[in-house]
């Protein structure tokens, strides 16, 4: 059976659509919640790809979550190993960060559903050759990343120019997301600390208005997903060759 890694910071951040997908190509699956276990230290010998989900952290805060170090370096080392990665929001910003682009804050938060605008080259693109021109897509982030150096960029939105890339050809970092389904966006709007973000964010995102356009776009959303995944899930059946990395 093959073995996946996956990267988890809060309970409320999981694979989500991604977890049926992936038990049904086979893949046993490993998390490592670093909010139960900070301290945790995994290897990535004997895995043959690397999630790194969301979280409420940034990568800046090293000092407060230390396992943010400890999770660069090993995205470095899935890197060097040439096994596919995939990060989603934070875990995007990870790998951005691991291959030495610079995160931060965005010019403001996206919290909700927002169009997603691919790229040129995002639409010759292996995942997302299948996306419309714009996609609506859920988002839940307040930080955005610069494309790393010989990476590709994807995809946009309007307050968010980055918003997906490519590293390579089994390296993808999201920072929509795409895993989520109603039953999972209803709790995230239930979290007390949600709940507080969207009144600090006034005039940005209401419970109420996300609710309505759940309803509308979740099933199209689900499918986007499927296809989405299953093309990632895909690349482990590419053949590994050998390849110079950019510079990180």
């Amino acid at each position: 059976m093959r073995r996946i890694l996956v990267f988890q910071h809060v309970a409320h951040e999981i694979l989500g659509t991604l977890n049926p997908l992936l038990k049904g190509a086979g893949f046993r699956i490993r998390y490592v919640n670093f909010g139960r276990d900070p301290a945790a230290e995994p290897r990535i010998e004997g895995y043959e790809g690397l999630i790194v989900l969301g979280g409420p952290m940034n990568v800046d805060q090293v000092d407060r979550f230390p396992h943010l170090r400890t999770e660069t370096e090993r995205i470095q080392d899935a890197l060097d190993r040439d096994i596919p990665v995939l990060g989603i929001c934070l875990g995007a910003q990870l790998i951005a960060r691991a291959l030495g682009a610079e995160v931060g804050p965005a010019h403001r938060k996206e919290i909700g559903w927002y169009d997603v605008s691919v790229s040129e080259p995002g639409r010759g693109d292996p995942l997302l050759s299948h996306f419309a021109p714009t996609e609506r897509i859920f988002q839940w982030h307040g930080d955005t990343f610069d494309i790393p150096r010989g990476a590709q960029h994807l995809a946009s939105s309007e307050f968010c120019p980055n918003q997906a890339f490519r590293y390579g050809d089994k390296v993808y970092g999201l920072q929509f997301h795409l895993e989520v389904d109603g039953p999972l966006i209803d709790r995230w709007l239930e979290l007390p600390a949600h709940r507080a973000e969207m009144r600090a964010a006034a005039g940005v995102a209401d419970a109420e208005t996300i609710r309505n356009e759940t309803a509308a776009r979740i099933d199209q959303a689900r499918d986007l997903a499927d296809r989405t995944f299953g093309r990632w899930i895909r690349t482990f059946g590419r053949e590994r060759r050998g390849r110079i990395l950019a510079s990180r």
